[in-house]
């Protein structure tokens, strides 16, 4: 399943840095997480650096 960035995000790239899979990447208007790449690792680095709470589970949405 892994992890989605939603709308909310502002581009302060606190959740990359924190990703140890390297699966968080930067667009023009927000970052984004590769599903393939995430594996919602242990602790969810990604969401508790996230200052507006905008890194939530994927449901299971056709790409």
């Amino acid at each position: 399943m892994g992890l989605k960035i939603t709308n909310e995000c502002i581009k302060c790239g606190a959740c990359e840095l924190e990703c140890p899979n390297k699966a968080i990447y930067e667009d023009e208007s927000r970052y984004f997480i590769v599903s393939e790449k995430c594996t919602e690792c242990i602790g969810n680095p990604c969401v508790k650096v996230c200052p507006m709470n905008c890194i939530n589970k994927r449901n299971n949405e056709k790409k």
